[in-house]
């Protein structure tokens, strides 16, 4: 029997800088192997997903995990050395591909770090350049040697500044969320069929979670007027679940604190309803067939600073409405993100059954745009980085 040296296996770094891509990170690795048959080293940084994979991170991806202007600014020395630290360590065991995920701040920089290194630079995730700051088209051109989008319309945004990119369908779709289990999850709860139940979402960041509870709450506290045996559902990841319980404390009426990717999406199946911040989870209560509303509120500063230097052209916060070109989802964002407006949405949601169809209707429509040709998301993207990595001719490119 020949045995083979793993060393001599194409070496792919990847770099994931909050939760959301720890878990796009985790399927792309398990679509690697699957694909190379595991004749693939795979290392770099990310989350408990990506570490499940096999990867032992360089760092917690929590140093990094920071969203807004103005939170950033206390953790930046950490984070610039975070920065020079990943440089370093990639120069020195010098990968095929780098394939960084998401988080567009912390990876510019090692973009920039790498230049003229010959190895080869993926981007998985497209920044949202048709909603704010367009520029960033030409300078992502600039950088990187492929981009990997979630959506099907950003492509173009890219391809027209002379970057190769490919729509691979949103990882959401593969996720699971509209695989739970309702009726087990309200045997498991002891909450019959009749209660109502209410899935709160308020973010996974910091910041974001202190803004958007207390809003959230508030509103209940109507709700709960109106539904008073309503239980108060809250999804949450295992590293937030002691801060979430302590949320969840002042409450009004009965509420539930779940941890893991299986019981939220049983705890979505389960609801009537739900309350979220904007961003990804939206798409999966769509996937779960949960009507909702989504809110968003950033520090008013941040808020302030980005419309000052960059814009905003999107209409739309929700990926469900901007697919649609359509508001099928209420939005609540800066000044309209207030407990009266969130609490007489959700109160109409309950009853209203024209409002509960529009929406689930819409759910089915914008998730089929959502899909790639063929295969799922995380496939078609390990395709891509097989390809790349089979002609390393076309990676190592004349900018840098």
């Amino acid at each position: 029997m020949t045995v083979v040296d793993s060393t001599e296996y194409p070496l792919v770094w990847l770099i994931a800088g909050e939760p959301s891509g720890d878990i796009l990170g985790a399927r792309l690795m398990a679509a690697l192997k699957q694909t190379t048959a595991g004749n693939i080293r795979i290392e770099g940084i990310g989350g408990d997903a990506m570490a499940g994979e096999g990867l032992n991170s360089r760092f917690p991806i929590s140093d990094i995990a920071v969203m807004g202007l103005v939170e950033i600014i206390p953790r930046l020395p950490l984070i610039k050395r975070r920065m020079r630290e990943t440089v370093e360590q990639i120069l020195i065991e010098q990968p095929v591909l780098v394939v960084s995920i998401d988080a567009p701040g912390f990876c510019y920089d090692i973009w920039k770090g790498l230049r003229g290194s010959g190895i080869g630079l993926v981007h998985y995730v497209a920044p949202t350049v048709w909603a704010w700051r367009p520029d960033r088209a030409k300078k992502f051109a600039a950088e990187l040697d492929h981009l990997m989008t979630l959506l099907p319309f950003e492509p173009s945004f890219f391809i027209k500044e002379g970057l190769p990119a490919t729509f691979v369908g949103h990882s959401v779709l593969e996720g699971g969320a509209s695989d739970g289990n309702g009726a087990a999850f309200r045997q498991q709860q002891s909450i019959s069929e009749e209660v109502p139940v209410i899935c709160v979402l308020p973010g996974s960041r910091g910041g974001e979670l202190t803004r958007l509870s207390r809003i959230f709450e508030a509103a209940a506290k109507s709700v709960f007027e109106q539904y008073p045996d309503a239980v108060f559902v809250f999804p949450t990841v295992s590293y937030m679940k002691p801060r979430v319980e302590e949320i969840a404390r002042s409450w009004p009426g009965r509420t539930v604190v779940v941890g893991g990717v299986r019981e939220k999406f049983d705890a979505m199946a389960a609801s009537n309803a739900a309350m979220a911040a904007s961003g990804t989870v939206s798409l999966e209560l769509a996937l779960a067939k949960v009507p909702h509303i989504v809110a968003y509120r950033m520090n008013a500063l941040t808020v302030a600073i980005v419309r000052m230097f960059h814009g905003i052209n999107q209409k739309y916060i929700n990926l469900i409405n901007i697919l649609l070109d359509q508001e099928v989802v209420p939005e609540f964002v800066q000044k309209k993100c207030t407990a009266a407006n969130i609490a007489a949405e959700l109160s109409a949601l309950m009853v209203d059954e024209a409002r509960q169809k529009k929406q689930r209707d819409a759910f089915s429509e914008a998730t089929r745009m959502l899909a790639p040709s063929g295969g799922s998301p995380s496939m078609a993207a390990a395709e891509i980085v097989v390809e790349l990595l089979n002609y390393p001719t076309e990676i190592k490119n004349d900018r840098r």
